[in-house]
């Protein structure tokens, strides 16, 4: 080694020449260390202990005092970890001041101390040695400092020092984790150095030029040709040849190679884990017979087979040997090894299992991508030994191993080749599809107690109620698409099957338990789920039923035709059979319902005679209620409402057929509504099936048809022509008196509600049940029910260029004159109804029980107290009494407020016919959003999604004149209120609460949150670059293209741009990582629209009708951006809560600095006006960022590295801190639930829902963001 130079005074080796100053200071960081680490210590002295430990690495002299305490291994341990966080320090924040000499003399410090290890050293010294050597490269290895290689390969040759090359390994993992994983500042500036560095002298010569004959020589920084990959695989060969179950060196060495391996494997070049044999030797350490090497070796084959870039050479090499007989039958050991008990887990064991199961589904995906270069070679590849082993890990009684592999069969099942040789071999076929049928049922409506083990691990695996059913919900669909691709396959011995076993279910229910009792009924028996999953078995055959007959039929083959019809014909005896039996259970004469309407409108799809029996036994089969018994009723009543949703899926998917019996239907339907049995929602189904029939029939002519669908708008169109709704819509008082809510203010004020604290407790008189009666009876003479339940037929999952879609529009165009004033007024007396000061027949001062009448109860999963059936049973118990009327009034409202958003979005369905109305825009956003920050959170969900609805359906032409009111006013409002939400829950935190409080200020901030992501998921998609303009079929040719994108639009409107920047600054301060990060990245999208005068200055201006944003508008807008903008992103860094996107934040700032920096100096201002900034330093990463050949990363690192003493603490660094003034942090590893894998949290997480303008379905229930699991509320739950 060269021998250092003197830094900040002589640094002589064994603590030569230490001055009077330093023999003073070294004794008191010796004595201040052992008060701070003393029990004795008072806090006083140790508070002053630990100020003077700080002060002194601010010493210019910290450096010198470092290395003579660490070198002197007489010094206790805590003394020369707190020396060597000197040191630490002195490169970290002293390295750029220091001169050449000075460095390197630093470096030479760092060396000796690396030279001088010995085992009698503590391994959290010998890290931290590791650690400095790494800091050091990272500043200045090929740059000034050329020969590191050759220096730790003097280190690695240290004759019998383990020690030594366990230090190299570190430096060595330290260095490639940094270097490609990491986000180090320092890293990311000379990031192209470091990484063109870092692959000469991991990878062999000969590899390097083999694989790229033709590349440019970088700096010589390698020693040797052989390479660290291929020395670290020969050191790891060495130590697994050797015992190290009890040799605990060689054990840590193999550990420590390892530990390289996995940081190495998945960037290094492939062809050099092939030639260094690195894969063999890998699988060895899987046989080790200790459980730390087997972990460490199989987190490096993972690590290396999640690469999904292989070439096929790659793939030949590296992945095709893992399917030998000798690999699988050494991964099926280890699988079944590793198995582990639930009652009883060994967590090493079930980590390992896990982790196994993803390398084995990343073999499989290999096996489905790569097949076409597969060898047909029996002796290389053991195929069916390869399927045995995914079949086994699949039929894993823990879900979460499974589920990798369960995705992986999906993906060989529809390989046009794998496939069917798959198919071929019963072995498989069989227990797979019998695995994947009992997994279908819903474990979590299984009780909690239940001891099935499958049940068991979930409870294990999962962490919260909204994870589980998320995890659950991915198994089921891919179960579902196995069974479907099997069936697709094997057809009619899988439905055999599929088929028999349902009837085998059926047939022996109530075996091994007590016969059916209403009295003790419940939606989730066994035998109910049961049935269930079997007929979700079913449903998911059917579709590939549906499949296999498409292929059949596309070959036009008449042997083809014989098999499909000889197939039908043994579905439609199954189903005859299913239709003759009887059940007293109404969930399961619910599915059993759906299975035969899905008969009939999939399989049996030719044969409208049985299509008529179902139809038949949908409309004579109507279950009497009991309502003593609760549950059962409840089971009713869902048996009774899925019947009306089959009836229209009839009329939806088989309108011809039902045609030829249309008049017996009708006249059925209508002795039916004469008879006076039916309520108001059983009626208008009835007739919506018969308008449903008519409007999608293809065999009837349009004058015709037109005729039979007036004989069914009309009247519901004259309705609101009715003087008597117009008086009443004509103002507030009018509408209360029409929903009878006059009666329900002079009761609430009467019954002095305000001094009640328990509105439960008190039972309704005789005037009250009758006014809640009525409550429930004005709803139904009013047209909105019926207007919503025609207008949805007349629009649901049609495309705009089919017939009834025409249909439609010229049956409503009339209509929607007439009811859209009406309606407008109705939405504005809902909205209004949120006012309390709006309830004028409550006295002032009893206004304040508005808003508790008026808020809708949930039962929040984690949240809430008991379970969703016990809060049901509770509201349900509570209906006559007071707390049952409000429900009822805020019923009334709510069933207004939200029949209007569902007309409002059929409409906007129907095109021009509603966006053409040249007055409705201001009245529309007056009705929908004036009075909208009454509305509770949770209620503004809808309001949202209804916004989006309106502008994704919104034709592009008329955008200029439809849109801009309605978004100014919703980014205005969203923004002021959402803002103050947060506000508000920020001063509820710094107060602690604790009981019912505290449950509801959860809640609060639980649905808070919901409603932040929806607006935020509403800004991003308005702003989504790749989102372009849907072609109008009426418009030649694709003349949308000239017009502006909705993103564009958004951004040239000033009355728009103005709220929605404002709205994405507040959201950048949101305490809600999840919504920051989006509103992060839609920022840096738009920066570059505001750096010239046009967001896109190629395209034609004659369509934007003058829309295009003015320059001074637009530098207005820059001026915004460069101030307010990086302000709350250097506000947000500062803060502890937003650690974690420190890296997103700056990477906006950079951006803006970046992109602006030509046109404004504002951002650079506000950089150099933070305390302790220096012009200089500014100005000069400025300018290094602006230089071409910079990264976005560098850019990033950047601000990083001049934010350092702002930023807050990262996670990674706050278990930084308690070692740097002594002994390092110890972890309890058993106290925390080990990481999941990128793929596991992948599967803990529900499929992103589908937010664009082909949406099928309004919103229902504000429900429409994915949370319906977190978040249930009692909508109409007291309808009649």
């Amino acid at each position: 080694m060269t021998a250092h130079t003197s830094i900040n005074g002589n640094m002589g080796t064994g603590g030569a020449g230490i001055d009077p100053e330093s023999s003073e200071v070294l004794p008191k960081i010796r004595e201040a260390l052992e008060i701070v680490y003393s029990p004795h210590s008072n806090n006083d002295a140790r508070k002053d202990a630990q100020v003077f430990l700080e002060d002194v690495k601010n010493n210019e002299k910290a450096s010198y005092y470092g290395f003579h305490l660490a070198f002197d291994k007489t010094q206790s341990p805590v003394v020369r970890h707190y020396a060597l966080s000197l040191l630490e320090h002195a490169i970290k924040h002293k390295w750029a001041n220091y001169t050449q000499e000075q460095a390197l003399s630093l470096r030479n410090c760092v060396l000796e101390l690396s030279q001088d290890v010995s085992r009698d050293d503590p391994a959290y010294l010998r890290n931290k040695i590791a650690l400095l050597w790494a800091e050091v490269a990272k500043r200045s290895w090929a740059g000034e400092w050329m020969d590191m290689d050759a220096m730790l390969v003097r280190l690695w040759e240290v004759p019998e020092s383990a020690v030594h090359k366990e230090l190299v390994l570190g430096v060595l993992e330290m260095l490639s984790d940094d270097i490609f994983n990491g986000d180090d500042t320092v890293v990311a500036v000379r990031e192209g150095v470091l990484s063109k560095a870092s692959v000469e002298i991991f990878t062999p010569a000969a590899v390097l030029a083999d694989t790229f004959p033709n590349r440019q020589l970088g700096p010589d920084v390698r020693c040797g040709s052989e390479g660290w990959l291929a020395r670290i695989t020969d050191l790891l060969r060495q130590c697994l040849s050797g015992d190290v179950q009890h040799n605990a060196e060689l054990r840590s060495c193999a550990i420590r190679a390892l530990a390289v391996l996995y940081s190495l494997l998945p960037w290094v070049i492939p062809n050099a884990v092939t030639a260094t044999e690195c894969v063999p030797v890998l699988c060895e350490g899987l046989r080790a017979a200790h459980i730390e090497v087997q972990k460490a070796s199989l987190e490096a084959i993972h690590s290396l087979y999640s690469r999904t870039s292989f070439v096929d050479k790659e793939f030949l090499d590296l992945v095709v040997p893992l399917y030998g007989s000798k690999y699988v039958e050494l991964f099926r050991q280890l699988f079944e090894w590793s198995a582990v008990d639930p009652d009883d887990i060994d967590d090493d064991k079930y980590q390992f299992s896990k982790k196994l199961s993803e390398v084995v589904s990343f073999l499989g995906t290999y096996m489905d991508r790569r097949f076409n270069v597969l060898p047909n070679d029996p002796d290389r590849i053991d195929f069916q030994g390869f399927l045995q082993l995914l079949l086994l890990i699949t039929q894993s009684r823990s879900l979460v191993v499974s589920i990798p592999v369960l995705l992986t069969w999906t993906r060989l099942l529809n390989n046009r080749s794998l496939g069917p040789n798959i198919a071929d071999i019963p072995s498989f076929i069989g227990p797979l599809l019998e695995c994947c049928s009992s997994r279908l049922v819903k474990y979590e409506h299984l009780p909690e107690d239940t001891q099935d083990p499958t049940f068991l691990f979930l409870l294990e695996d999962t962490d919260t109620v909204p994870e589980r059913h998320a995890f659950l919900g991915n198994y089921r669909r891919y179960s579902s698409q196995v069974i479907e691709a099997i069936v697709q396959l094997k057809v009619t011995d899988a439905m055999q099957h599929i088929l028999g076993e349902m009837e085998n279910i059926l047939e022996h229910l109530y075996d091994n338990a007590p016969p059916f009792d209403m009295a003790n009924y419940s939606k989730t028996s066994q035998s109910v789920l049961r049935v269930d999953a079997q007929a979700t078995t079913i449903e998911a055959a059917l579709k590939g039923f549906g499949k296999w007959r498409a292929y059949r039929e596309s070959r036009e083959d008449p042997n083809h035709e014989q098999e499909i019809t000889a197939l039908e014909d043994s579905l439609e005896s199954w189903c005859n059979r299913l239709l003759g039996m009887k059940f007293e259970d109404p969930l399961i004469r619910k599915r059993i319902l759906e299975l035969l309407v899905a008969f009939s409108v999939v399989a049996l799809d030719r044969n409208p005679a049985f299509m008529l029996k179902v139809l038949e036994h949908i409309l004579v089969t109507w279950p009497a209620m009991h309502t003593d018994y609760r549950v059962y009723t409840d089971a009713i009543k869902e048996l009774q409402s899925e019947s009306m949703l089959e009836l229209q899926r009839l009329a939806v998917k088989m309108p011809d057929h039902l045609l030829d019996v249309y008049d017996q239907i009708e006249i059925k339907v209508n002795e039916m509504i004469t008879s006076g049995t039916l309520d108001e929602k059983r009626q208008i189904t009835y007739q919506t099936f018969l308008f449903t029939i008519v409007h999608r029939s293809t065999r009837l002519d349009q004058a015709t048809k037109a005729q039979k669908l007036r004989g069914f708008i009309d009247p519901i169109v004259a309705q609101w022509q009715n003087d008597g709704l117009k008086q009443g819509l004509s103002s507030y008082a009018g509408f209360c008196e029409l929903m009878a809510l006059d009666k329900a203010q002079n009761y609430l004020a009467r019954k002095q509600m305000q001094n009640i604290s328990d509105w439960g407790s008190i039972e309704l008189d005789a005037e009250g049940q009758a006014l809640q009666a009525e409550l429930e009876e004005r709803q139904t003479v009013l047209p909105l029910r019926p207007t919503k339940s025609f207008l949805t037929c007349s629009v649901d999952k049609l495309e705009r260029d089919t017939d009834p879609y025409q249909v439609s529009c010229a049956l409503w165009q009339d209509g929607f004159p007439v009811i859209l004033p009406e309606l407008l007024k109705f939405l504005n007396h809902a909205h209004a109804s949120h006012t309390p000061d709006n309830w004028t027949g409550l006295p002032p001062e009893m206004r304040s029980i508005v808003g508790r009448v008026l808020t809708d109860r949930f039962w929040q999963a984690g949240i809430s107290e008991g379970t969703k059936d016990d809060f049901y049973a509770r509201v349900l118990e509570k209906k006559h009494t007071l707390e049952g009327l409000a429900s009822t009034i805020r019923g009334s409202i709510r069933f207004v407020r939200e029949s209007c958003y569902a007309i409002i979005y059929c409409m906007t369905r129907l095109d021009v016919q509603f966006y053409g109305f040249s007055e409705l825009p201001g009245p529309l956003a007056h009705a929908l959003l004036a009075d909208s920050f009454s509305l509770s959170a949770h209620q503004l969900i809808n309001v949202l999604n209804l916004v989006r609805y309106l502008v994704d359906n919104c034709p592009v032409p008329l955008r200029d004149h439809f849109l801009p009111p309605i978004l100014a006013a919703c980014f205005q409002q969203m923004d002021a209120r959402i803002n103050a939400e947060w506000e508000k829950l920020d001063q509820q935190q710094a107060v602690k609460t604790g009981g019912d409080a505290l449950t509801e200020e959860m809640k609060a901030e639980s649905i808070l949150r919901q409603l932040t992501y929806a607006s935020v998921m509403m800004v991003a998609d308005f702003l989504d670059p790749a989102r372009t303009n849907t072609p109008v079929s009426h418009m030649e040719g694709n003349a949308d293209a000239n017009y502006p994108t909705l993103r564009e639009f958004c951004l040239m409107h000033s009355s728009i741009v103005a709220p929605l920047l404002l709205f994405c600054t507040h959201a950048i301060r949101w305490r809600d990582s999840r919504c920051c990060g989006i509103m992060l990245r839609v920022f840096r999208s738009i920066i570059p629209n505001f750096a010239a005068s046009e967001p896109n200055p190629s395209r034609p201006k004659q369509h934007v009708n003058g829309a295009v944003i003015p320059p001074d508008t637009t530098a207005a807008i820059r001026e915004y951006i460069s101030s307010d903008v990086v302000k709350a992103c250097i506000t947000s860094i500062h803060e502890p809560y937003f650690v974690d996107l420190q890296k997103d934040f700056a990477s906006l700032i950079a951006t803006i600095v970046v992109t602006y920096t030509h046109l404004t100096t504002t951002a650079r201002d506000v950089l150099i006006s933070l305390p302790n900034m220096k012009q200089a330093e500014v100005d000069s990463g400025i300018e290094y960022m602006l230089r071409k050949e910079t990264s976005s990363r560098g850019q990033r690192a950047v601000i990083l590295q001049l934010l350092g003493d702002l930023k807050g603490v990262s996670v990674s660094e706050m278990g930084k801190l308690s070692r740097s003034i002594g002994m390092p942090v110890t972890k309890n590893p058993s106290t925390k639930r080990p990481v999941r894998s990128k793929m596991a949290q992948q599967f803990m997480t529900a499929p992103a829902p589908n937010h664009n303008g082909s949406r099928p379905g309004p919103p229902i229930n504000g429900q429409d963001d994915g949370t319906a699991d977190n978040l249930e509320g009692v909508a109409n739950l007291f309808e009649s």
